[in-house]
């Protein structure tokens, strides 16, 4: 395959790119990557994973803070150790547990973005995670009651209602 920037070349990098469910392919050669500004993995200006969160930390600078009443990543601090949210999106890490607080207006976003989802959705360990697993049915049944609801079926409704009552009434008598 030939590089889409020069027609010229191999392309030996192929990166994918999916914003919204759209999946856009870029195939370039070493020597155009270059030319681009783009880091190499294995060279010297390697490829850094923090790089590549950092520019998706940044997609939407209108949200507010709860630390401050002004918009903007470049604005957001934390009160306790005093990361920007700016050295956050270069290092890819927090500074101490109560960036969490501080940042948290941006976070949800970025992690639906990157994960799809602001919960987690993975497997649930069998000995440990029965709790889990009943909560997930308790939300599951919560959303199909309020269905029915919207489609005003007020028996089906009722019949949830009850079930989520008692799954609730068994997680707190464990």
């Amino acid at each position: 395959m030939l590089c889409q920037e020069c027609n010229m070349r191999p392309a030996t990098l192929h990166f994918t790119k999916i914003v919204n469910g759209e999946k856009t392919e870029f195939h370039i050669c070493e020597t155009c990557a270059k030319e681009k500004g783009e880091m190499l993995p294995g060279t010297p200006n390697g490829f850094s994973i923090h790089s590549l969160l950092s520019g998706m930390l940044d997609f939407d600078s209108s949200t507010k803070s709860h630390s401050s009443g002004h918009t903007g990543p470049q604005n957001l601090q934390c009160k306790d150790c005093g990361m920007t949210y700016t050295q956050f999106s270069k290092l890819g890490r927090f500074g101490c547990p109560s960036c969490y607080q501080y940042f948290d207006s941006r976070l949800d976003p970025l992690f639906k973005r990157v994960h799809g989802s602001t919960g987690h959705v993975g497997k649930v360990p069998v000995r440990t995670g029965g709790r889990l697993k009943v909560k997930r049915q308790i939300d599951d049944l919560k959303k199909e009651m309020q269905q029915h609801i919207v489609q005003e079926e007020f028996e089906a409704a009722a019949e949830l209602r009850d079930q989520i009552r008692k799954l609730e009434k068994e997680m707190t008598e464990e």
